[in-house]
C-alpha cells in the first residue's frame, strides 16, 4: 500500500463538535474580509465593520443557546435561542429513560421483529412517506429527535443498521420539508414575505413531494436490502458491536414478545404522548382549523374551571418546544407511576435518560453559533446583496437555476428555514418578477435548497442532532447520502425548469 493510501485510510473526519467549532471560526475570519452591511427598508447600506474575534467565537455557542447578543455592554434576549430545542431534547431523553426502565420497548421491538419477519423492508415503505407527510405539512424537523432512540433499535433488530434508522426519519422528514406544501415555517413565511398565497405553486410542490419521496424511499430501501443480505456492506459495520451495546440491543428470540398488563398500559400512554405532540405542533390555525382555539377559549373561560386549569393553557396548533418539553416531562413521570416504579427509580431513570441526550442538546447550540457569528459580524445581508446583484436581469430558466444554486450555500449559512425565508424572500421574489419568474417558483427553489441542506449541512442542528443520536459520523453519513443528494439536485433542477414553462403549476 502506498504512503498516500495509508494516509487516506488513516484519515478520520473530526467529531461533530470540532467540525462546528471550525465552521464558527471560519465565519469569524470572513467577518474580517466581507464588508459589513444591512438592508434598511429594503435598501442595502454599508455599515461599519463588525469583525468577530476570539472572544466572539467562544461566546457564539453560549449566545446561541441562551438567545442573547451583546449590546451596549449587556446581554439582550433575542428570539433565536437554542435552549428551547435543547431542553426539549433533554426531556425526551428523560421520558425514554423511564419508558426503557419498564422494559416495554424491548418487548415491543421483539414483537415488531417477529411480525415483520421476512418482510422487514416494508417498515421503510410505510414510515418514510409518513415522515415526509409531516415535513410537507408542518415542517417536521427538530421534533423528530424524539423518534430516533425508538426507531434505530428496531432497524438494527430486524437486520439493518443505525444509518437506516437515521435515514428513515431524517431523509423522510426533510424531503417533506424540501417539498413543503402547507409548511408554515417555510412556505408560509416565504409566501407572506413575497406577497403571494400559500397555495400558489402547490401543484408543482405536490409533484416534488411524490417524485422525491418515492426516489428517496427507494434509495434507503435498496441500501437496507444490501445490508440485510450482507451486514458487512454497512457503512457503519465497524461500529456495529458498539452500537448494539449502546442501544441495549438483545436478540429478539431471548425477549418475551407478550406484554404484561402494566406494559400494555405504558405502551398506550407512550403512543398517546407522541399523538399529543404531533397534534400540538401542527399549526391548525394556519390550516384554517380553529376548533382547538375555540375549545381552549371556552374551557379557560368557564368561571372557576379556567382558574384551576390555567388561563395560560396553550391550544393545539400553538405549541412549540416549551410545551413539548412539558409533555414529555409529565408523561415520563405518569408512565413511571402507571408501572408502579418507586419515586426514586422514576427520578434516577429520568435523569439518566436526559444525560444520554446531553451531547445532542449541545450540538444544537454549536450549530446555531454559526448564525450568531454571521449576524453579529453583519455579513449575512452583504452575502444576500451579492446574490441579488448576480441574479438580476437573467432569462427565466437561467434565473431559477441560479436562484436554486444561490440558496444552497445560503442554506448552510442560515440553516433556519424561517430565518432564511424572512431574510431573503423580500429581495429574491421581486428579482424573479423582473426575470419573468413567478414568486411562487422562487419560493419552491428556496425551500428545495433548504430541505436538501437539512440532510447534509454540518451547520444544521437537525442533521447534527440526528447523527449524534444515531452515533453516525458525519463523514460516513455523507458517504451514504452523497449519491442521493446529486439525484435530488438533478430532479429539482428539472422540475424547476418545468415550472418556468408551465407557470400554472
Amino acid at each position: 500500500m502506498s504512503d498516500k493510501k495509508k494516509v487516506l485510510k488513516g484519515f478520520k473526519l473530526p467529531s461533530s463538535y470540532t467540525v462546528l467549532i471550525i465552521v464558527i471560526a471560519i465565519m469569524a475570519v470572513l467577518t474580517w474580509i466581507i464588508p459589513a452591511g444591512a438592508f434598511v427598508d429594503g435598501v442595502y447600506k454599508s455599515q461599519a465593520a463588525h469583525p468577530q474575534g476570539f472572544w466572539d467565537v467562544i461566546m457564539a455557542p453560549v449566545r446561541a443557546m441562551l438567545g442573547t447578543s451583546p449590546e451596549e455592554g449587556s446581554l439582550v434576549k433575542s428570539t433565536s435561542a437554542a435552549i428551547d430545542v435543547a431542553f426539549f431534547i433533554l426531556m425526551v431523553g428523560g421520558f425514554l429513560g423511564v419508558v426503557n426502565k419498564t422494559g416495554t420497548l424491548d418487548v415491543g421491538i421483539a414483537s415488531i421483529v417477529r411480525k415483520f419477519k421476512g418482510r422487514e423492508k416494508m417498515l421503510i415503505l410505510v414510515l418514510m412517506p409518513i415522515f415526509a407527510l409531516g415535513g410537507t405539512t408542518y415542517g417536521m424537523g427538530e421534533e423528530t429527535m424524539a423518534f430516533y432512540p425508538l426507531l434505530i433499535p428496531i432497524m438494527m433488530a430486524v437486520g439493518f443498521d443505525t444509518i437506516t434508522g437515521v435515514a428513515i426519519i431524517l431523509i423522510g422528514s426533510q424531503i417533506g420539508c424540501l417539498a413543503s406544501t402547507l409548511n408554515p415555517f417555510a412556505t408560509g413565511i416565504a409566501s407572506a414575505t413575497a406577497g403571494v398565497g400559500v397555495g400558489d405553486g402547490i401543484v408543482l410542490r405536490l409533484i416534488f413531494w411524490v417524485v422525491l419521496t418515492a426516489v428517496s424511499t427507494y434509495y434507503v430501501y435498496r441500501y437496507a436490502g444490501k445490508i440485510q443480505k450482507d451486514p458487512t456492506k454497512s457503512i457503519v459495520y465497524s461500529t456495529r458491536a458498539e452500537d448494539e451495546k449502546f442501544f441495549s440491543l438483545e436478540e429478539a428470540e431471548k425477549i418475551e414478545s407478550k406484554m404484561n398488563g402494566k406494559q400494555k398500559a405504558v405502551f398506550v400512554f407512550f403512543v398517546i404522548t407522541f399523538v399529543i405532540m404531533i397534534m400540538g405542533f401542527i399549526p391548525w390555525p394556519d390550516l384554517g382549523v380553529h376548533i382547538f382555539d375555540d375549545f381552549t377559549a371556552w374551557l379557560t373561560g368557564i368561571p372557576g374551571v379556567g382558574a384551576v386549569v390555567g388561563t395560560s393553557l396553550s391550544a393545539f396548533g400553538t405549541w412549540y418546544f416549551p410545551e413539548g418539553a412539558m409533555l414529555f416531562m409529565v408523561m415520563g413521570i405518569l408512565i413511571g407511576m402507571i408501572y408502579r416504579l418507586k419515586e426514586s427509580t422514576i427520578a434516577s431513570s429520568f435523569i439518566a435518560g436526559a444525560a444520554d441526550l446531553l451531547s445532542v442538546a449541545l450540538i444544537v447550540a454549536l450549530a446555531r453559533g454559526v448564525q450568531v457569528i454571521m449576524n453579529d459580524g453583519m455579513i449575512t445581508d452583504t452575502i444576500l446583496y451579492w446574490g441579488k446583484m448576480a441574479l438580476s436581469g437573467l432569462p427565466p430558466q437561467v434565473f431559477i437555476v441560479l436562484t436554486y444554486i444561490f440558496y444552497l450555500p445560503m442554506s448552510i449559512l442560515i440553516p433556519s428555514s424561517s430565518g432564511l425565508a424572512g431574510a431573503t424572500m423580500g429581495i429574491m421574489a421581486p428579482l424573479g418578477e423582473f426575470a419573468g419568474v413567478h414568486a411562487s417558483l422562487v419560493i419552491t427553489a428556496y425551500q428545495s435548497a433548504s430541505g436538501l441542506l437539512n440532510i447534509l449541512a454540518p451547520t444544521s442542528g437537525i442533521v447534527m442532532g440526528a447523527l449524534a443520536l444515531g452515533r453516525v459520523d458525519l463523514g460516513k453519513w455523507w458517504k451514504f447520502v452523497g449519491k442521493l443528494a446529486l439525484i435530488i439536485i438533478a430532479i429539482t433542477i428539472l422540475l424547476l425548469l418545468l415550472g418556468t414553462f408551465l407557470p400554472f403549476l
